[in-house]
Formats: structure tokens, C-alpha cells, sequence
């Protein structure tokens, strides 16, 4: 039953403390940001700063406590002394004026009041805040991921490496402000898959010896580019038609330029709110606390701890009832023209052979984009060719040209509209064959894999972000995309089919049960670092 009257957010989980009452379409927003006077955030002033303003901030946004009718507080993510600060806070006004608590998660917050500002309905969400990047999407009554950091956010990376230059903190600005004055120099391109990683582009830009403008132009043009490739990827494998930029990076101009672009290029509507909703802010957290209390969300004194390690794919999103994904990503594989254009390349069908041609993204650096282009074309055909004389199913190749490979055109249906503990366990068994011959897949999802219509057989497709390896780490990274991949896809069903893909992997993979484990260390690994 709906709640009316006004809604209290606290906001509080960084480096900024916000409070806001959403009542209707009426925001009233305050905040205080917390500025270290050297390095980076550091969680116990942070919080002792969030203490200190915290009646000041409240009493800016507080009129009439009496027609306040419920409190939402972060819950998490976020720092721990932080966010115990702003849940005292929270549950002393909570019981002092005997209405309801409700905890919000951060993250879902953040993609909450952008569609509120926006009016888009059900986009795919870069989340791109100082302590997390995500790409998610709404599926089946929860946030999924797609894809994500495996180490640092894009903030934490750009501030980095800002604190090393020693520009003041937040570092973002003062890069988008040297990185006009600059060109392209190279630096580390790390996609895996749907995820990305940051750490080794910061330290070989620390270590760049090209003029700091350059090195910033660099930074940018390569984490904003990869960030929008794993957009792009997770725009083709849903199906979906939005693109929302929420958090605190959204600010960057450029990494909006670039994603309008991805989206005009794709047919995509591209959306970002206005400044004030980008970072954090207590309205995102009020106006998810009323849609929350809408459908009966309801914390207890006793059951309101914080959850410094929140995910936004633990939110069970009640006050959402939309199926149009589905719908949608089933058009998007009955319809031809989804064989002819992917997240990358474009292929065309002439008779029994498939061109796969990578086309330029105009979002890209010319010189950026042209490598990738040339290399990922040389490591798929290479990759491809050792991984048939591992015994791995995979189309036979006839030409190969600097952006093209033609190959035979493999029958048959797409793994993502054909799951079952079965199929799920011989591409486990398959993935154990390639990793035994060295080689990570890179862009492991259920879109690249095929069941052959002449004998059922699944075909390992796209080896575009392939690696020769050993390493366990990325072993452990192709399994983790395979397994995101399954819980976005058929959020039902993961468990049983994660442990037939198990099941097929250990029969052919002597080092499974290590893979495995560093699989479980990835999945756990925090985001705050």
C-alpha cells in the first residue's frame, strides 16, 4: 500500500553526507561533502565529518517532522564507519518519530532516481561511481550484473593516479580538464569478457613518460572506452533499447559523449541525470525508500545493520514488474539481422561461410580502435586454430584479412534460448579442453556458444578477447563471465546448471578444483579497495 506523505533519505556511505524527503515529485536535497586534506578518503574522518554536519544537514531539509512518514538510511555499499554513522542516525529519528526504517541499497538507488529524472523504463546501467563499476540490467525481480571491475572502481583508478601527479582530490575533474590539452599515447586495454579491470592502465600511466596532458587525454580515452565496450556488449545480449549513466564519473562529459555515441551507432536511446542525481546524494536514497515502502519493506531497530559489501543483485526489487527483456532479447535472436550485427563485428552469410567483420567504433580513438581491430582479428584466428587441435568444437576457418575471418557458417541455436544441465555440462566439459590447451576464451557467455543443427554439438563461437595462458587467474575470470552469464540469463535455474557446467569441467580439466576456488576468490572480492 502506498505511503504517503514525505519520505526522509540519509545519505552517507563515502565521502559525502546527504539527507532529502521525497514527497511526489518534490525533492528538497542537502549535502556535505568531506574533503581529506591529503591522499585519498580515509573512512574514520570521513565518518567523524558525517557526525559533525549531521544536524546541520537535516535541519536543511527537515520542515515539519510530523508529516514525515517514513526514514531510508544507505545501508551499503560503503565504508563501514561511515555507514554506521548514518544508520544511528536513521534509527534515532526512526523511533524518536515512531515511523517506519527501510535500509536502500546504494548501488540500486543510484539507477532508481535516474530512471526517476530521466523517465527511462528498463535501460542497461553503467554504473561508474569512485568505488564501483558495474553494467546492470533489471531481470526476473532483480538488478543483475553483467559485467563489472575485478579490482578497483573507475573513480578510485582516476584518483589514483591523480594523487600521483599530485592534483587534488577528487582527482576526475582535474583529468577531464588536462586530458582536453592532450593526445593519445598507448596504454593497457583490459576487457575480460564482461568485465574489466583498471589497475594495470593506473600504473602504466603513473609510469607513462609522455607529457601529463597526454597521459590524462590516454587515461581516459582507454578506462571511458572499455567501460563503454562492456555497455555495448551487454546492450547486445539483452536485447534492451536504453542506456543509463548513473554515479559519480557520469559527471565526465567525455564518457557521456561516448556513450551517446555507442547509442546512436546501435539505435539505443542514451540517458544521464542531471548533476545533482549523479553522485551521491540523499534523494536517490529517499525516493528508493519510498518505492520500497510502497510494496511493504519494513527493517526493525534490531535487523537494520549496515552491509559494508551490499551488492545490488542481493535486492529483491518488489516495486518492479517488468518482463519486456525477454520478450525483447527473443526478437532479437529469431530476427536475421541479429547474425549480422553483435557487439562488435558484423557478419555476413553467403551460403555455408561467415564473414565476421569488426567494424570501427566511432566511440574509440582512431589509433586505439584500429589495434584492437588488428589484434583481436590475428588472436581470434590463432586462438581459433588451436583450440580445433585441442578437440574443441569451433567453426573451420578459410581467410583472414586485417578486420575479417571467414569461417563456416555454424547451423543452429544460440546456447542463451537452449539451457539445460546437459548442454551446460559439455560446454563444461568443452571449456576444460581449452583451458588444458592454454587458452582463456575472454568473452565466455552463453551468446557464443552454439547447438549445431546437423548433430547437436556445441560450438565454441567468437574468440575476439581470447589469451594463450595458464595462468589460474584468468581461468578462474572465464568460468566467473560463464557463471554471471547463467545468473543473468536464467536466474532460476544457476545453481543447477552451474554445477553441471562443474561437473563436465572437472571430467577434462585436471586443475578444475584450483580454477574453481580462484573463481569463488573473484566473486568475492570487495569493491571498496
Amino acid at each position: 500500500m502506498p505511503v504517503f506523505g514525505q519520505i526522509l533519505g540519509i545519505e552517507g556511505t563515502a565521502w559525502n553526507l546527504s539527507a532529502a524527503l521525497f514527497d511526489r515529485d518534490l525533492i528538497t536535497l542537502a549535502s556535505r561533502p568531506y574533503s581529506p586534506a591529503q591522499g585519498g578518503i580515509h573512512p574514520r574522518e570521513a565518518a567523524q565529518h558525517h557526525a559533525s554536519v549531521m544536524k546541520e544537514v537535516l535541519g536543511e531539509v527537515l520542515g515539519n517532522p510530523h508529516k514525515i512518514t517514513g526514514i531510508a538510511y544507505s545501508q551499503g555499499p560503503g565504508l563501514g564507519p561511515c555507514l554506521r554513522t548514518v544508520a544511528t542516525a536513521a534509527r534515532s529519528l526512526a523511533l524518536a518519530l515512531d515511523v517506519p526504517l527501510v535500509g536502500v541499497n546504494h548501488c540500486v538507488a543510484h539507477i532508481e532516481i535516474g530512471c526517476f529524472a530521466t523517465g527511462c523504463r528498463d535501460p542497461v546501467v553503467l554504473y561508474a561511481s569512485g568505488a564501483n563499476t558495474q553494467v546492470i540490467g533489471y531481470l526476473n525481480g532483480r538488478y543483475r550484473v553483467f559485467g563489472e571491475t575485478l579490482d578497483i572502481g573507475i573513480g578510485n583508478a582516476l584518483d589514483k593516479f591523480a594523487r600521483s601527479k599530485d592534483l587534488p582530490h577528487p582527482g576526475g575533474p582535474h583529468l577531464e580538464r588536462l586530458a582536453k590539452q592532450g593526445k593519445y599515447t598507448e596504454l593497457p586495454y583490459t576487457v575480460k569478457g564482461m568485465d574489466l579491470a583498471f589497475s594495470g592502465l593506473v600504473s602504466a600511466a603513473k609510469e607513462s613518460r609522455a607529457h601529463l596532458q597526454d597521459v590524462c587525454y590516454s587515461l581516459q580515452e582507454t578506462a571511458f572506452a572499455m567501460c563503454v565496450e562492456v555497455t555495448e556488449r551487454a546492450l547486445s545480449l539483452s536485447g534492451k533499447n536504453e542506456v543509463l549513466l548513473v554515479g559519480g564519473v557520469g559527471a565526465n562529459r567525455r564518457l557521456q559523449e561516448m556513450l551517446r555515441t555507442m547509442c546512436e551507432d546501435r539505435g539505443a536511446l542514451f540517458f544521464v541525470p542531471e548533476q545533482k542525481y549523479l553522485g551521491d546524494n540523499g534523494a536517490m536514497i529517499a525516493y528508493t525508500g519510498k518505492l520500497m515502502l510502497d510494496t511493504g519493506a519494513r527493517l526493525s531497530v534490531e535487523t537494520s545493520q549496515i552491509n559494508p559489501s551490499f551488492r545490488s543483485d542481493e535486492v529483491e526489487v518488489t516495486w518492479k514488474h517488468e518482463t519486456q527483456q525477454n520478450d525483447v532479447r527473443r526478437q532479437a535472436h529469431d530476427d536475421a539481422r541479429y547474425w549480422r550485427r553483435g557487439a562488435e563485428a558484423v557478419i555476413t552469410i553467403t551460403g555455408n561461410t561467415a564473414g565476421k567483420r569488426r567494424i570501427p567504433k566511432r566511440y574509440r580513438v582512431p589509433d586505439l580502435d584500429r589495434k584492437l581491430i588488428a589484434e583481436r582479428t590475428r588472436a581470434e584466428a590463432r586462438t581459433i586454430a588451436a583450440a580445433r587441435r585441442a578437440g574443441v568444437p569451433t567453426p573451420v576457418m578459410s581467410d583472414i584479412t586485417t578486420d575479417t575471418i571467414c569461417m563456416e557458417y555454424v547451423g543452429g541455436t544460440l546456447l542463451t534460448d537452449n539451457l539445460s544441465e546437459t548442454t551446460v555440462r559439455e560446454v563444461g566439459i568443452t571449456v576444460g579442453k581449452l583451458h588444458t590447451a592454454g587458452i582463456m576464451h575472454g568473452d565466455l557467455t552463453t551468446s557464443n556458444l552454439i547447438l549445431r543443427k546437423k548433430d547437436k554439438r556445441c560450438v565454441l563461437i567468437d574468440f575476439g578477447l581470447a589469451q594463450v595462458t595458464e595462468e589460474i587467474e584468468q581461468q578462474g575470470v572465464d568460468i566467473h563471465v560463464f557463471f554471471q552469464t547463467l545468473e543473468s540469463t536464467a536466474p532460476d535455474r544457476a545453481e543447477s546448471l552451474k554445477a553441471a557446467f562443474v561437473e563436465g569441467y572437472k571430467e577434462t580439466f585436471h586443475d578444475a578444483e584450483a580454477v574453481l576456488h580462484r573463481e569463488y576468490e573473484i566473486r568475492q572480492r570487495g569493491r571498496y579497495l
